[in-house]
């Protein structure tokens, strides 16, 4: 059986999707990629169906990731599809544990940062507004929160 893992952003253009390829790339290369599913979605769906940002897409490819994700929106049916839904900010968990269909589903749902183990933060930034040192920095916290939750996992 394949523990399923959603990673979940705002707009699913730029954090949960280089999350989704990150931890994807880890898995792959520890040879346990069979022992996951893995998505990623936002809880707005204003960019559905879109690739992720160009900038993201860029700043990941330096790193070899191939950001191919389409965006799509963060449904309550999510809850009963994953085993763990993994936020990036306050704002996704607030928005993500109010869509919830039962309080024990909630249990499911942590933050990104709660990985982390070379950063003292408590939310991935999101890169949208910020230059090209915005998505290396979020893109520095993903590679070592996905290293350490994929550690945990195993």
């Amino acid at each position: 059986m394949k523990y399923r893992i959603l990673f979940v952003c705002l707009g699913n253009i730029c954090r949960s999707p280089a999350a989704e390829e990150i931890f994807r790339d880890f898995a792959k290369k520890q040879n346990v990629i069979d022992k996951f599913e893995i998505d990623s979605a936002g809880t707005y769906g204003g960019h559905s169906g879109e690739l992720p940002d160009a900038r993201m897409r860029a700043a990941a490819a330096k790193r070899s990731y191939k950001l191919i994700h389409h965006s799509r929106k963060f449904v309550s049916d999510d809850f009963d599809c994953f085993d763990k839904i993994i936020v990036m900010d306050d704002d996704n968990y607030e928005t993500v544990c109010m869509r919830a269909p039962t309080i024990e589903a909630t249990e499911k749902v942590c933050r990104m940062t709660d990985f982390s183990q070379k950063f003292s933060i408590d939310h991935v930034p999101d890169p949208y507004y910020e230059g090209a040192d915005g998505f290396e920095y979020v893109l520095d916290i993903l590679e070592d929160a996905c290293k350490n939750l994929l550690n945990k996992l195993l």
